[in-house]
């Protein structure tokens, strides 16, 4: 496990360094979700309603801005080859970069919406309901796009092709983390959207690190 933690470390460490890629998203995110009211005017019952959908597929968008990055630095300057040369399964060492690229793109996103919720006139349990979707469900945004980053890696307009790839993958996501906040604004139980978020992030974090792992193999042959 040394080497999950000194990847991990390694690419928080880059990411620091690249604060403007990092803050690119989070800015993203924020200008997205806070165009909305202006645009949708000051009628609280929309602004209610759009709410979880709105701040959802920003969060969607603003997650995969940095996925075509996730490998690509390291593929450019070898040092992808020598990881996958390292004497520890490549699914570790990827699962240690997603959990990086997770906690600098999707945690940011989860802390900062209930401060964007308050424009929307979002009750306090729903702003709650809203972070804990988020926090489940922005890991499988990251688990999922690792797979698709990992297919285009190296191929020309591959941000085009990954966008196509991942997109539809993020549906059901984004459905029950949509719908969670929705249920708690309506006054029904959001057990069950939050329950198949977390059976959603078992899988990925159980499936998508080794998927990821062969797609680069084949990615670097």
């Amino acid at each position: 496990m040394n080497i999950f933690w000194t990847m991990l470390r390694r690419d928080l460490l880059l990411a620091y360094r690249r604060r403007a890629d990092v803050l690119t998203s989070l800015f993203f995110f924020v200008i997205v979700v806070s165009l909305f009211p202006l645009g949708v005017g000051p009628e609280r019952s929309t602004l209610r309603l759009i709410a979880p959908g709105v701040v959802w597929v920003a969060a969607l968008l603003a997650a995969m801005l940095s996925l075509n990055r996730l490998f690509a630095a390291d593929h450019q300057d070898g040092t992808l080859e020598q990881m996958a040369l390292a004497p520890v399964p490549l699914a570790l060492i990827v699962l240690a970069k997603v959990l990086a690229h997770w906690m600098v793109s999707g945690l940011p996103l989860a802390l900062m919406a209930p401060v964007l919720g308050l424009q929307f006139d979002l009750p306090g349990h729903a702003l709650g309901i809203l972070v804990i979707s988020l926090v489940l469900g922005t890991p499988v945004l990251s688990l999922i796009g690792a797979i698709g980053a990992a297919l285009t890696l190296g191929l020309r307009g591959g941000g085009v092709l990954l966008s196509l790839l991942v997109l539809p993958l993020y549906i059901p996501v984004l459905i029950f983390g949509a719908g969670a906040v929705e249920s708690s604004m309506i006054g029904m139980s959001p057990q069950g959207h939050l329950s198949l978020l977390g059976a959603f992030l078992l899988l990925a974090l159980l499936a998508t690190p080794f998927v990821a792992a062969s797609a680069l193999k084949i990615a670097m042959e």
